[in-house]
């Protein structure tokens, strides 16, 4: 296991480690200064030699070279320009560059970062956290202990503050979460987990197995209810009671979906533990912000089911009640994350009386078309909440972009002749990603007035290939801050 932590910002010390990794864009690299004490003439003369030959691309790149204590030298060439669409900090060109790192054995790292805005701190080390996964079950795994380090323009160390040294944990812990094998992290273990990481001072109730049944949350139930562990709701919640700002945060939590009785063909099963990503990203984002003692009230709602099947599987033309009242018409039993949602944000507010909703969920294979591997997609009824978060995703390195908002034109696409509603499109070419968006606000709306609603779908940059990342947690923790 590879132990991620902040280095003193005092004296770094370097004797003894097998790795020092220093990382900064190449105009930085080119005028200095590096901060002093941290290498001698022989590994600066290395370092010099490095930054003339490692060209950082449109993306960033890792020079390496073998030096004597420490054994590895790298450099992380970062481009000194990007697009709008992309963050200030370069925290994808810092886990693009970092990612290819040779790891193994034992020892202790150094990741030096060299910042153009000591704001940037968060993201960048979230950045590393990403290149640097956490989980492993391997016989003979690297025990590697990583420190980061950063230093400002002017060469002056940067302290981590207890935000950043927070929102890289519970990221990390997030990436875990998403990491551990669906027979470890079944839904009473994701809850316990939850309920660990939660700690004192919270407070939790859980709704479990027939129990949703009987409080009206036909969807997660109908889907949870063939597999060996219950399906759940659970809920914290922290901050004052009659606050008049309420900030819900509600999270998919299918610990493993089989896609039900429309069962997933080969290729398309595989990686399906990371369907409770949505969850460890509300999760983390929580923990961030009821450490910050909000001053409005703060909730999070985990919906949390097993998509398995056995006799008692839901089935194709089953009929759900959901707790909006709306009864669903089942077309396709793998689009059952959009049920979970739809219990989850419609308890929100109808229970709560939650003013802000933000859900986030690895919710359609069809958000990695429209957005990618990089940009989680975004979707809200309401244009500054919109603009929030796309701010938030350039500010914490965890980026976003819109998709359309338009009931006008998507509502159509679940007409049912006996439900309410079917759950899934009619059109499979018709903006999948904003239509799943589109049935979960369908159980929203009409709720309350006054109400706000954004769903987050990361799909892609929850799991974009083989590892979870940890993506959300400073995304939702800092659209909270932004708009609550």
């Amino acid at each position: 296991m590879i132990e991620l932590t902040f280095a003193s910002p005092g004296k770094l010390a370097t004797a003894g480690l097998e790795h020092l990794v220093v990382v900064a864009p190449a105009a930085r690299i080119a005028k200095g200064p590096l901060p002093r004490g941290l290498l001698d003439k022989k590994r600066a003369d290395l370092l010099r030699e490095l930054a003339t030959r490692t060209k950082p691309g449109l993306r960033g790149a890792l020079g390496s070279t073998l030096a004597g204590g420490p054994t590895w030298l790298h450099l992380a060439v970062l481009p000194d320009a990007v697009s709008r669409y992309n963050a200030p900090s370069r925290a994808d060109s810092v886990r693009f560059a970092l990612a290819g790192l040779p790891w193994g054995g034992k020892g202790k790292a150094l990741v030096v970062l060299l910042l153009d805005e000591p704001g940037d701190f968060l993201a960048t080390a979230n950045a590393v956290s990403r290149a640097i996964p956490a989980f492993t079950a391997k016989a003979e795994p690297a025990k590697v202990k990583v420190a980061i380090a950063a230093f400002g323009p002017d060469g002056a160390a940067v302290a981590p503050d207890a935000r950043t040294k927070l929102t890289v944990r519970c990221a990390r812990d997030a990436a875990i979460l998403v990491d551990t094998p669906p027979s470890e992290l079944h839904p009473s273990a994701l809850a316990a987990a939850a309920r660990a990481a939660l700690g004192d001072g919270v407070e939790v109730i859980e709704y479990v197995g027939d129990e949703l049944a009987a409080r009206g949350l036909g969807g997660i139930y109908g889907v949870g209810k063939a597999a060996l562990e219950p399906p759940r709701l659970l809920i914290a919640q922290v901050g004052p009671k009659d606050a008049d700002r309420h900030v819900a945060l509600v999270g998919k939590g299918i610990t493993f979906d089989t896609g039900g009785l429309h069962l997933k063909q080969r290729g398309f099963m595989e990686g399906m533990k990371a369907d409770m990503g949505g969850a460890a990203a509300v999760l983390g984002a929580f923990r961030v912000l009821a450490a910050e003692r909000p001053s409005y009230r703060l909730s999070l709602l985990l919906c949390i089911a097993e998509n398995a099947i056995d006799a008692r599987s839901y089935k194709p033309d089953d009929i759900l009640r959901m707790h909006s009242g709306k009864t669903v018409e089942i077309n396709n039993t793998d689009a059952e994350g959009r049920l979970l949602l739809g219990d989850g944000v419609s308890w929100a507010a109808r229970e709560l009386g939650a003013t802000l909703i933000i859900d986030a969920a690895t919710l359609t294979g069809a958000q990695l078309i429209a957005t990618g591997v990089i940009h989680a997609a975004v979707v809200s009824d309401d244009a500054a909440l919109e603009a929030h978060a796309l701010a938030a995703g350039r500010a914490s390195g965890d980026l976003c972009h819109p998709l359309p908002f338009a009931p006008e034109l998507y509502a159509h696409e679940f007409r049912s002749p006996v439900a309410d509603l079917r759950n899934s499109v009619a059109d499979r070419n018709n903006a999948q990603s904003s239509c799943a968006a589109q049935f979960v606000y369908e159980h929203l709306a009409g709720a309350t007035a006054g109400r706000r609603w954004c769903h987050v779908d990361l799909a892609g940059p929850a799991f974009p290939k083989d590892r979870a990342t940890g993506f959300g947690v400073a995304l939702l923790a800092e659209l909270v801050r932004r708009a609550a």
